[in-house]
């Protein structure tokens, strides 16, 4: 499926993206069940719905450069993007679903200068949760209770303690989460949602609960790099963002999370008129259907969505409308 087409036919209109899978062993069924995605991968873990990383890369699902690679068609083609200063021609985000049937290993992220310098030039990875469902009783790792040394984390690593100096967090649906380079974190069990990042897979894993690998393996542990990554100042139990909605004619919106790399909007649609959503040149965008259904619509075909279905949305793209009766996360730079 790899290559992209030679004319430029479609550069302006939305398409479709069919995700890349992927099946770490704390995943679960609940993206079959609940947004349709259709793999062999058991347990799946994280649908990556719009992605150009090489571990993961989305394939583009309908229009007129179906069947191809999204990254080979924004290499040959980046003004897609737009002109953002952040895109320097490449897919800065990636936008996942993720499904914590079972505890994820505590974890943290390099930022950019230090991917950088030891990673191959990668970016780093800060990163933004939107919690589509928590059991009750779920929570998440956010952070250290008190200030702690490197020769503490390390010790208490060694003698199996470390859970005690970390902040566990409770979690329901339609928290935000936005997780800062540096910090040490996990999604605990019973928790899907939907993730944006930076464009990267580094993870610095410190603690797995013992965990083996399918073939009875521990899983590696990335002990040196975390110590020199981790921010180790007490955090305070993070408070849910002030998040004002915004009333329009057939739907409303909110910001969720704006940084450096992206920003996140939740759309709630109600439209049976159409409401419009042509980008500008700055940037393309992403429009991740997380409840009910609805239909994109331009002068020459329309898409039709429903739950789990991830839209690509090229900059300074035709003139769009939305109907139908669903909530989206739109995201763009």
């Amino acid at each position: 499926m790899s290559g992209t087409r030679s004319n430029t036919i479609g550069l302006n209109e939305p398409f479709l993206l069919i995700p890349a899978y992927q099946d770490y062993l704390w995943g679960g069924e609940r993206l079959k069940k609940e947004y349709g995605k259709k793999t062999d991968c058991t347990p799946l873990a994280e649908s990556w719905e719009c992605s150009t990383h090489p571990d993961g890369p989305s394939i583009i699902g309908s229009g007129a450069f179906a069947g191809c690679i999204l990254r080979d068609v924004i290499q040959d083609h980046p003004e897609i993007l737009g002109t953002h200063p952040v895109t320097k021609g490449e897919l800065p985000v990636l936008v996942k679903l993720i499904d914590a049937a079972r505890d994820l290993s505590v974890q943290v992220h390099p930022d950019d200068d230090y991917a950088k310098r030891y990673e191959n030039g990668s970016l780093g990875k800060s990163e933004m949760w939107y919690v589509l469902s928590a059991e009750e009783g779920a929570r998440l790792i956010y952070g250290f209770t008190e200030n702690v040394t490197k020769e503490e984390v390390r010790e208490a690593l060694e003698d199996g303690t470390i859970l005690k100096h970390l902040r566990s967090v409770p979690v329901h649906a339609n928290d935000v989460f936005f997780i800062k380079a540096g910090a040490v974190h996990a999604i605990g069990a019973g928790i899907v949602v939907a993730e944006i990042q930076e464009s990267s897979n580094l993870t610095y894993r410190i603690y797995d609960y013992g965990r083996t690998d399918k073939d009875g393996n521990p899983r590696p542990l990335h002990i040196a790099k975390a110590l020199d990554v981790m921010d180790l100042h007490s955090s305070e139990e993070p408070r849910q963002p002030i998040r004002v909605l915004r009333y329009r004619p057939g739907y409303a919106s909110e910001l969720l999370v704006r940084c450096a790399w992206f920003q996140t909007e939740r759309i709630l649609l109600n439209s049976t008129a159409g409401v419009d959503d042509r980008t500008d040149s700055s940037s393309f965008e992403v429009l991740l259907c997380i409840e009910g259904n609805g239909s994109l619509k331009w002068s020459r075909d329309e898409i039709n969505f429903e739950k789990g279905n991830c839209m690509f949305l090229p900059a300074d793209s035709v003139p769009l409308k939305l109907y139908g009766k669903a909530q989206l996360l739109k995201v763009r730079c």
